[in-house]
């Protein structure tokens, strides 16, 4: 077999490997989010603390979730990688990637509210409550599901896990963490924020697909189970 040829199975087989988890990552999701629906209710009425934004932890997960957090972060990957080996155009590359992860996820998170319309937890004591159409049809305001902060917040956590492999468990606990404040704080159900973890998982894998961290194919840029 020559060497192009087995250059191409090899990056075929990486793409299927992708394929393979993203698609687990879904069925996933989606079976973690129906598991969350059946304690939703049980959930707002014993895991509430009206206090956890007053709480300096309480704060500073909730900033995961806030796009001016990932943009920091962004610019001192930009300016750490600089002048590193990959040179100005990867570091920008790597910076932007991990600002776009968290910021294409707050854009699916605003956009599916306004399709699935359900109101947040408090407006209806607990129980599920929808939004019709003909009201207030472009107003994300009181829609819960999915977690905007959640799905900011976990496709910042995704993106930083494909890019420093090493650090993904801190990304991916603050993340969670800011995902369990919005259920303490009774701004969302247990399934909103479950689902929003996944899509985020999945707009990273998205964008690292289209547009490799290191230029060069993605299974060769993030290889299989990194995440």
């Amino acid at each position: 077999m020559s060497e192009g040829r087995r250059e191409g199975t090899r990056e075929g087989g990486g793409a299927i490997t992708e394929a393979r988890q993203a698609w687990r990552a879904l069925i996933l999701t989606l079976v973690a989010f129906g598991v969350a629906s059946l304690v939703d209710q049980w959930a707002y009425q014993n895991l509430w603390n009206p206090k956890v934004y007053d709480r300096d932890w309480g704060r500073l997960l909730r900033v995961m979730g806030f796009l001016g957090t990932w943009a920091a972060l962004a610019a001192a990957v930009r300016l750490h990688e600089g002048g590193g080996a990959g040179g100005p155009r990867r570091a920008a590359r790597r910076a932007w990637l991990l600002l776009g992860s968290a910021a294409v996820g707050g854009l699916v998170a605003e956009v599916l509210k306004l399709l699935i319309r359900r109101e947040r937890p408090e407006i209806h004591a607990g129980l599920y409550g929808f939004r019709s159409f003909a009201e207030r049809t472009w107003s994300t305001a009181g829609l819960a599901l999915p977690s905007s902060h959640t799905l900011v917040a976990f496709g910042g956590a995704a993106m930083l896990a494909r890019l420093y492999p090493r650090a993904r468990w801190v990304g991916y606990t603050l993340a969670a963490g800011c995902g369990i404040t919005r259920v303490l704080a009774r701004a969302h159900f247990v399934s909103d924020v479950t689902l929003a973890a996944g899509l985020g998982w999945l707009v990273a894998w998205a964008l690292t697909r289209r547009w490799p961290p290191d230029g060069a194919p993605s299974d060769e840029a993030t290889p299989a189970g990194a995440t």
